[in-house]
Parts: C-alpha cells; structure tokens; sequence
C-alpha cells in the first residue's frame, strides 16, 4: 500500500462531494461539498495542494451494465480538467451506486433526504475512496484507471 493522502471526489450536476484520506491510505474522511460552478475545477485543485496529495481519486457513475451515462462523461470531463489543472495523477474508479449507499447510510443514522442534501455527496465521496483505498490494500495495485493530461 502506498502511503499519502489521496482525495476523493464525487461529480454531480448540482454538487461535488469531498473527502480525503488520512495519510497511511487506511481510512477516508469527508471533506466538503462544492457548488458546482464555473471555478469547481480549480477549488478542487486548490483542496488537492493544500493536502499534499498523492493522488485525486473520481468515481465514474456507470450504469449497473458497466456503460457509460450522462454523468459518466460529466465525470470524465471533470476528471480531465483536473489532469490538466494538478501536477497529481488523477484516477477514475468505478463508483456504482455510491450516491444510493451514502443515501442509504444517511437513512439508516436518522436524516431524511431532504436534511441530508449538504452532506450526502460528501458521504459518497468518502464511500469512492474508501473503496479505491480497500481496492488497493487488497490487490496491491492502485486503483482504477488513470487519467492522461490533456
């Protein structure tokens, strides 16, 4: 297992769940959840250095078939940009039903939908890492699929 912080983020069309690791790679945290706005990219990248990162991990909303979707491309797209906007390797992983657990999780603990908006795709970000974290830890290898600068 390769030690150092990574950042985990979750794209969604309305808000960008974060959460970071701690720096042996063993447990993911949350971090926060961006407006999805024009300057995302850069608040990403900005939240990336400030930590050190050894690498930005993006979930990749796949349909339960393994094709791509509307937001699979909007992932992709977000991905790339922060290829080009980081000197840290950007990795795609496989995130389905990321937002349905974190969903789920936040039930299960008392909050309803509506409460949980703020925090839900933080959650999910830290189920993406969390499971890039585990991933690695069990195979040796990192995970996912890296992201060539564009």
């Amino acid at each position: 297992m390769r030690s150092g912080v990574r950042l985990g983020v979750d794209v969604g069309r309305a808000r960008v769940g974060l959460a970071a690791s701690d720096p042996s790679g063993a447990l993911a945290f949350p971090v926060e959840t961006l407006a999805r706005r024009d300057d995302v990219v850069a608040r990403i990248a900005a939240e990336a250095a400030e930590r050190s990162v050894l690498e930005i991990v993006v979930g990749l909303p796949l349909s339960m078939s393994g094709g791509d979707t509307a937001s699979t491309a909007d992932a992709r797209e977000v991905a790339a940009a922060l290829a080009g906007a980081t000197d840290v390797p950007v990795r795609l992983v496989d995130e389905r039903l990321s937002t349905v657990s974190a969903q789920s999780a936040l039930h299960a603990s008392g909050r309803n939908t509506r409460s949980s908006r703020s925090v839900v795709d933080q959650v999910a970000a830290v189920i993406i890492l969390q499971h890039a974290l585990d991933s690695e830890r069990a195979g040796g290898m990192p995970p996912g699929v890296i992201v060539e600068q564009s």
